[in-house]
């Protein structure tokens, strides 16, 4: 199926704030650049609404995080971190996500979903088959799930250009050195 769009089209995107923030961070150590994310995945259509879906700790350190994401048009809803005996930490938002998504796809012509987490596949699924709207992903395809690429309308990899989506990016690649750089320099993000 051709995916079109156009600038007539009402657009919901929907960002799974957790799994983005943690592919940059593994993949590229680097964060992601929230403002990018938007406007490629809009494309210049409409946008209804943009929800990014974040968790809050005890020390409140985020908040700033979360007053960037409002000053780009970016809805939050915020969850706190759960730690439970033992010291295990959850902080879970794929069904608040996905109702959000059922509860807004009849006044969209696309849904956007920035994610790589195949959880959302059944979502996809149920949004193309009743709502007939058009699902689209945006994600960073080397640790997204091979089957949400396969059922969304369209999808854009984010790791074919990370300069794009990554803030302070250099060029640093997962598991490579630049020429002449020393063992000391592992970690850090190289110049192109």
């Amino acid at each position: 199926m051709a995916v079109i769009k156009h600038k007539s089209q009402r657009v919901g995107i929907f960002i799974d704030t957790q799994n983005l923030y943690h592919s940059a961070k593994h993949l590229y150590k680097s964060r992601v650049n929230f403002g990018n994310v938007l406007k490629e995945a809009l494309a210049g259509r409409q946008l209804i609404r943009a929800m990014a879906y974040v968790v809050t700790t005890e020390s409140g350190e985020e908040q700033n995080f979360f007053d960037a994401l409002t000053k780009l048009g970016i809805e939050t809803k915020t969850k706190d971190l759960q730690i439970f005996y033992g010291g295990a930490k959850k902080a879970d938002w794929d069904v608040g996500m996905a109702i959000d998504a059922v509860s807004m796809a009849p006044k969209l012509d696309a849904v956007i979903l920035a994610t790589g987490d195949g959880d959302f596949v059944p979502l996809v699924e149920y949004l193309k088959q009743h709502d007939g709207v058009q699902v689209e992903v945006i994600t960073f395809g080397r640790s997204a799930s091979s089957r949400l690429k396969e059922v969304a309308d369209d999808y854009i990899d984010m790791c074919e250009d990370p300069k794009k989506y990554l803030i302070s990016y250099r060029g640093w690649k997962l598991g490579n050195l630049v020429p002449g750089s020393s063992d000391k320099d592992k970690d850090e993000p190289e110049e192109a």
